[in-house]
């Protein structure tokens, strides 16, 4: 017995051992490739020094002798901090994700292969104007000359995650970052998706006239310059007067309502306190760890650049110089359409146009899958663009027999100039230079928003396709590829571009709302990305006279919810302080609770109320109730609340509350039947998930935002170290938005808002602040991995400055990059 418990025992402390061994073996492995920043490196590929500074918050200020060695330094620094995701997204666009991942990504790339957006790029290369073309070699050379360094010194693999999916690391080419453009397209594409979903509704409901509900129009004309403050408010003085003082994480498809948002606003010196131009912006995206935004700051010969650059990307996308500042929000240009291409019934190698039968262009293409055998793909185009297969967007479930689905798409440019006018962009000094320089930017099409000195403007950039007027689904369903008023004739001049300078209110701003309201084909989009936060947008920026830095941070951190302001007066009309007392426990008692707790609330999406979470699993359920019987398993596609279809229900537009009424059902049921019965949804529920104490409840714990690591963020214990979990305030209509998943078991999590905000005021530069969801590193070891991620948490942000003294005087490391000895 005694021997045997010694040997037990001798075995257990060998495991507890060898776990030890393992555990340290793994974090030396990890740390390795940990980048030290306070180093001197001879790489290849420079003729002159390069220094990295690395300011406090470990954003690299980057400064050289030439344009191009900070564009080498830009490249050294992505890979430092980014390898790992910079390689994931190389490979998306390649459609190359399962010769790592297996077969779990066969789906990704077989749409990748089929868009060929990475040969297109390639393409795209001749396009570009010589400073474009020398900037993207020397940011190629400085993320290779990192590879090399990684190679050379055995750090790690670059990233932690190489040891776990080890693969060979290509060297980085200027196709590469041309590629990772069009992938940021796809990611802000959403038309296709919609299209789909619209044939299919069409097919399915009997009454076609309450298409118009459940996929409403955008109402009213297009908002995007507020009127005077005077003509609002005539006995308010005047400025001049006033003198005011100072689902696969991995796919880069988006689902429905996921096609990108954003948030810009702008203020003139007339409606700023402190006498300069303002500019807030918030792109949002979707939520992962780290985030898709990097901060830097270039020191170009035309001056600094300072904002938020896309790892793989060699611009700033949005942020400012030292005279101008820039910033984009989706712009939902309807710049995708599916053509239904009807084949040769004698040769299903060819497909009909205006001028008879052609043959479809064919390539083969190799899909390479680690663990199983590889799978030839055959890519076929039309004359409208690559043709999709039918298991891609639901396509099999609206396409006749005999024929296929091929998209037309701005971005299928092969001489996309994007990044050139994006470049121009940060070289501008003006409004007008940067409206100039952005003409030849194709997609992903933006609102770009824009302030100088002292001029505030608004400009929609990106490519607009040319439609006949006798179009016969406008562009908003599929269409027969072979009629020639479907085909596109173009792309509208640049000039017609929706655009805004000056305005004589002072304040410009977009929320992915509508801004122009033209008849088709002039129209830009028949569907807008908001119709709520643009109504709160308008109303704190009118509520003031003048706005100040601060005024606009409030604005982008604002959680009250116009839409739970306009949603519960009238789905609650008939249910408010109604009834007698019911005892405790009862459903009518919780009910009796949660009106009461409502008719208080002000719609504040505050993370520590329970009022939010209420109201959210109430229109959630309402909407579920409204829809499913109509549009049985269809109805799953609605996952998230559409208010305007809410309030035509009860408003009962064009006879629109015949959805209260359950086909299926004898009796027939009103509008406030189902607001009852889907509150009564809502709290079982809630008490089967958070508990029955309603008072108690928090907002916070069902909207937390999840910043997940896209590989390692479902693996046990790993996924405690890799992904970052907050709870945070907002929601879907809130301009400090948080779009909820919509999906079980979990359907209130924050999975897309805002991973970049700035604020930039004109009048004192260097006084502007800026925040990323997370931070600046992608190694989960590093301490800038997750640094910034609480002071985003709680609407705080950090200084934005082109002081090279600020950076140097609290740095966290300089790297001095030096030409190799011969």
């Amino acid at each position: 017995m005694g021997i045997g418990f010694r040997w037990l025992l001798r075995i257990a402390a060998g495991l507890v051992a060898l776990v030890v061994l393992v555990v340290l073996l793994t974090y030396y492995l990890a740390s390795r490739s940990l980048p030290d920043y306070g180093r001197s490196v001879q790489v290849d590929g420079l003729s002159a020094p390069v220094e990295i500074v690395r300011d406090n918050a470990n954003v690299p200020h980057i400064f050289a002798d030439s344009d191009a060695g900070v564009f080498f330094g830009l490249g050294y620094a992505h890979a430092q901090d980014r390898l790992w995701q910079m390689t994931m997204m190389r490979r998306t666009a390649q459609g190359r994700l399962s010769e790592v991942m297996g077969r779990r990504t066969v789906a990704i790339d077989r749409l990748l292969r089929r868009l060929d957006i990475y040969r297109l790029a390639g393409q795209s290369l001749e396009a570009q104007d010589a400073q474009t073309l020398a900037a993207l070699d020397a940011y190629a050379a400085g993320v290779n000359a990192r590879l090399q360094q990684v190679n050379d010194e055995a750090l790690g693999r670059g990233a932690p995650e190489m040891f776990l999916f080890n693969a060979p690391v290509a060297p980085w080419s200027a196709a590469d970052s041309l590629a990772l453009v069009k992938l940021m397209g796809l990611q802000l594409s959403g038309h296709l998706s919609s299209e789909v979903l619209r044939a299919r509704v069409s097919l399915l409901l009997e009454d076609e006239s309450r298409i118009a509900d459940i996929l409403p129009d955008v109402p009213g004309a297009g908002l995007a310059a507020l009127p005077e403050y005077s003509s609002l408010f005539p006995t308010a003085p005047r400025y001049a007067e006033a003198k005011t003082g100072p689902r696969d994480p991995l796919s880069p498809v988006p689902r429905r309502g996921f096609a990108g948002a954003s948030n810009a606003w702008t203020a003139a010196p007339s409606r700023s306190a402190s006498g300069g131009t303002l500019l807030a912006n918030d792109p949002h995206l979707g939520f992962t760890a780290p985030t898709v935004w990097y901060l830097a700051r270039l020191e170009l010969e035309t001056g600094g650049v300072i904002g938020g650059t896309i790892p793989g990307i060699p611009v700033v996308l949005t942020g400012r110089s030292a005279r101008l500042g820039w910033g984009i929000t989706s712009a939902y240009v309807d710049d995708q359409d599916l053509f239904i291409e009807q084949l040769n019934p004698d040769d299903p190698e060819e497909y009909r146009t205006p001028d008879g039968y052609k043959a479809f262009q064919t390539r083969p293409s190799i899909i390479e899958i680690k663990g199983s055998p590889p799978i030839t793909l055959t890519l076929r185009w039309t004359e409208n663009g690559p043709v999709l297969p039918g298991s891609h967007y639901g396509l099999e479930s609206i396409t006749p027999p005999g024929h296929v689905a091929a998209l037309g798409w701005t971005i299928l440019s092969p001489r996309d100039t994007s990044l050139s006018a994006a470049m121009a962009l940060m070289r501008s000094r003006t409004v007008q230079e940067a409206i100039a320089a952005s003409e030849g930017y194709i997609g992903p099409a933006q609102n770009l928003s824009l302030v100088d000195q002292d001029t505030i403007a608004l400009k929609l950039v990106g490519a607009v396709p040319r439609r006949d007027p006798r179009h016969q689904s406008k562009g908003r369903m599929p269409s027969q590829g072979w009629r020639s008023e479907n085909r596109w004739q173009g792309r509208m001049p640049y000039d017609t571009n929706p655009e805004f300078i000056a305005p004589a209110g002072g304040i410009l701003g977009n929320t992915n709302n509508k801004i122009v309201d033209r008849p088709f084909p002039d129209h830009i989009s028949f569907e807008w990305g908001d119709t709520q936060r643009v109504n709160r947008w308008q109303r704190l920026m009118q509520s003031r006279q003048v706005h100040t830095r601060d005024s606009f941070i409030e604005a982008q951190l604002d959680p009250v919810s116009f839409t739970a302001r306009t949603l519960l007066p009238l789905i609650g009309a008939d249910l408010w302080f109604t009834g007698e007392a019911a005892p405790d426990g009862t459903p009518e008692r919780q009910r009796q609770i949660a009106l009461s707790l409502l008719a208080d609330w002000n719609g504040e999406m505050n993370e520590h109320l329970p009022e939010p979470l209420i109201y959210a699993a109430w229109v959630r359920a309402l909407q579920a109730r409204l829809i499913k019987d109509d549009l049985g398993p269809l109805a799953e596609e609605f996952d998230h609340v559409d208010p305007l279809f809410i309030e035509r229900v009860y408003r009962d537009i064009g006879g629109a509350s015949a959805w209260c009424d359950v086909r299926q059902s004898a009796p027939v049921e009103t509008c406030t039947d189902m607001a009852r019965l889907a509150l009564d949804d809502a709290l079982l529920w809630i008490g089967e998930t958070y508990g029955t104490a309603l008072e108690s409840l928090r907002w916070g714990d069902a909207h937390q935002a999840t910043q997940d690591h896209q590989v390692l963020g479902d693996v046990p214990l790993l996924r405690y170290f890799v992904n970052i979990r907050q709870s945070t305030s907002g929601g879907d209509n809130t301009l400090q938005r948080g779009l909820t998943s919509g999906e079980d078991p979990t359907p209130f999590h924050n999975v897309h808002g805002a991973g970049y905000r700035g604020v930039y005021d004109f009048a004192d530069p260097d006084s502007s602040v800026f925040v990323t969801s997370t931070g600046q590193s992608g190694h989960f070891l590093s301490r800038h991995y997750d640094d910034l991620s609480q002071l985003w948490r709680r609407g705080e942000y950090i200084p934005m400055s082109l002081d090279e003294g600020l950076a140097r005087a609290a740095s966290v490391g300089v790297t001095l990059l030096t030409p190799r000895a011969p």
